[in-house]
C-alpha cells in the first residue's frame, strides 16, 4: 500500500484496510506454519558447506565457576598433598586472582569419586545421575579460558572475546541458521537461583547480538511468575483487535523503512510480530504440568518452580518447538569458601535434570540432533583460599558435551597431577566455539561478519580448531 497516494487516508479507512490480509496470514500459518514469519526463519548462510549434526543447541551455563577437582577431575596426587606447600614450579610467575603474593596450599577434593560406564569414568560421587548416562557425554578436561574474573569470563565464554559489545554465540547460530520456530525466538534464555554460593549477576549483554541486527538477541524468560513482562491482551481489548494495531503499526514501519531502509525497523517489525504470536504460544510453553508425573519425576520438578531442573524441561520442550539455540544459567557456584557444602548444594539441584534432560531427548529421538553443552566461565585453584574454598582459576576446567555426533563415553584431554593446568590435548574456548559450529554444519573460520573494517568471527583472530577426536 502506497501511503504517499493516499494523503486523505484517514484512521477507519486505514486500519480497514491494513488488517485485510490477517486472515490470509491465519490461514496459511495453519496449513504452512513456516510460511508466516519467514524472513524471521531464514539464517544468512543458506546452504551449508558442512553435513549438519546439530539442528539446535542447548547450552547449560554454571555461573560462577564449577570446581573441576569436585566435578570430573578428580587428583589423588592433590589429595594426598592436602594441607602442604604447593609447589612453586606451577605457580611461579603465573596469574592468579585473589591469591596473588599469599602463601599457597594444596587444598585435596572435598568429595569422594567414582567410577561409572563401560569405560569405568571417574567423576565426582555427588553426580550419580550424570554417571548414568555418562556414555552418552564426552568429557572434557582441558578445557581452559582467557580471564579470570566473572563478567570478562563470561562475555570471553559467550562471545569469544573478553569485551563488551560482541554478539554472543547463540546471536552467531540464529543469524546464520535462522530458527525452525515461527512463534517463539530462536535464541531463548532461562536463568535460575540456587544455594550455597554466591548470586552472581548476570547481564543481559551475554545474551546480546551486539554489531549484528538487534532481532538476534537472546530473550529472557522468567521461570517464575509472567515469563514475559506485559505478554497479556490489557483488559478490554480482544486479541483481533490488537493484531489489527499490530498490522497497522507495521504496515505504517515498513513505509518508513522503505524510505530509510534502517535495518533496525525490520527488527522493529518482526518484534512486533514475534511479541503477537508469543501470547499464544508462550503461555503454552510454559504450562508444563500437562507433562504428566513420570516426566515431572524424572526431572525432578513441579510446575512454576522456577528451578534449573524445570528450566531443563522447558528447554527440551523449546527444543521440540524449533528454537535454535537454548541457554540456561544456574548461578551460586563461587565457591571461595565452604566449597565442601556448596558443591553438595549444586549437586542436588543439577545432577538429576541433566540427567533427565539426555535421557528424555535420547527417548524422543531428538539427543542426535542436539548439541548439549556443559560449561562454566573458567575453574578452580588446586590450593586453598581461606581454608575451605578455592579461587578462581583459568588454566584447567572441564565441561563436557552430549549429542549431535559427539562421542559418548570418552575422556578429552587431561591436566597436570595437581589440576593446575591443562597438559594433555589443550582445548580453548574458541576450540569449543569452533567445534560447536562444525557440528551445526558451519565452516566456523569463513562465517564472518565485517565490522569496523575486519572480519569479526564468533571464533576469534587468534586462530582455533575443530575438536575432531570428540566427533563421531
Amino acid at each position: 500500500m502506497n501511503f504517499q497516494s493516499l494523503p486523505e487516508l484517514n484512521r477507519r479507512v486505514f486500519l480497514g484496510r491494513a488488517t485485510r490480509g490477517l486472515g490470509a496470514v491465519a490461514l496459511a500459518s495453519l496449513s504452512t506454519p513456516t510460511l508466516l514469519n519467514a524472513a524471521a526463519t531464514q539464517g544468512v548462510l543458506g546452504k551449508l558447506p558442512l553435513p549438519q549434526k546439530a539442528k539446535r543447541v542447548i547450552w547449560l551455563s554454571m555461573a560462577g565457576g564449577p570446581s573441576h577437582l569436585e566435578t570430573f577431575d578428580y587428583k589423588p596426587k592433590l589429595a594426598e598433598m592436602h594441607g602442604q606447600p604447593m609447589p612453586e614450579s606451577f605457580t611461579k610467575g603465573q596469574q592468579l586472582a585473589q591469591l596473588q603474593g599469599q602463601k599457597l596450599s594444596c587444598f585435596g577434593p572435598q568429595h569422594e569419586f567414582q567410577k561409572f560406564g563401560k569405560n569405568q569414568t571417574e567423576i565426582c560421587g555427588l553426580f550419580p545421575q550424570i554417571g548414568s548416562v555418562i556414555d552418552d557425554i564426552c568429557l572434557i578436561r582441558s578445557m581452559t579460558t582467557d580471564a579470570i574474573n566473572h563478567d570478562p569470563a563470561h562475555m570471553f565464554m559467550n562471545t569469544g572475546s573478553q569485551i563488551a559489545g560482541r554478539p554472543s554465540m547463540g546471536a552467531w547460530v540464529t543469524y546464520g541458521l535462522g530458527s525452525e520456530s515461527v512463534d517463539l525466538p530462536g535464541f531463548v534464555v532461562l536463568t535460575s537461583l540456587g544455594k550455597g554460593g554466591q548470586n552472581q549477576p548476570i547481564a543481559g549483554r551475554q545474551w546480546s547480538s551486539g554489531f549484528l541486527p538487534s532481532r538476534y538477541q537472546g530473550v529472557q524468560l522468567r521461570g517464575k511468575g509472567d515469563p514475559v513482562l506485559y505478554l497479556g491482551t490489557p483488559p478490554g481489548v480482544t486479541r483481533q483487535q490488537q493484531g489489527s494495531d499490530v498490522e497497522a503499526i507495521n504496515a505504517l514501519n515498513r513505509q518508513h523503512a522503505s524510505l530509510v531502509d534502517d535495518p533496525e525497523i525490520a527488527t522493529r517489525i518482526t518484534q512486533y510480530e514475534m511479541a503477537f504470536q508469543m501470547q499464544a504460544s508462550v503461555p503454552e510453553l510454559m504450562e508444563i504440568s500437562g507433562e504428566g508425573a513420570k516426566t515431572l519425576e524424572l526431572y525432578g520438578c513441579q510446575p512454576g518452580d522456577g528451578s534449573f531442573a524445570s528450566n531443563c524441561l522447558l528447554a527440551r520442550r523449546l527444543a521440540e518447538r524449533g528454537v535454535r539455540f537454548i541457554q540456561l544459567y544456574h548461578k551460586d557456584w563461587d565457591h571461595h569458601g565452604g566449597l565442601k557444602e556448596g558443591i553438595a548444594f549444586k549437586a542436588q539441584e543439577i545432577d538429576r535434570a541433566c540427567m533427565a534432560l539426555i535421557t528424555d531427548l535420547k527417548e524422543r529421538g531428538m539427543l542426535d540432533s542436539t548439541l548439549i553443552v556443559w560449561a562454566g566461565e573458567f575453574g578452580r585453584t588446586p590450593m586453598s583460599q581461606g581454608g575451605s574454598g578455592r579461587d578462581h582459576h583459568n588454566k584447567a576446567m572441564s565441561v563436557w558435551m552430549a549429542g549431535a555426533g559427539v562421542r559418548g563415553g570418552i575422556v578429552h584431554g587431561a591436566t597436570d597431577e595437581l589440576g593446575y593446568a591443562a597438559v594433555d590435548k589443550v582445548a580453548t574456548v574458541h576450540d569449543l566455539h569452533a567445534t560447536m559450529l562444525h557440528q551445526m554444519g558451519v565452516q566456523p573460520d569463513a562465517f564472518t561478519v565485517k565490522f569496523q573494517g575486519l572480519d569479526a568471527k564468533l571464533t576469534g583472530v587468534e586462530g582455533s580448531k575443530v575438536m575432531k577426536d570428540v566427533l563421531l
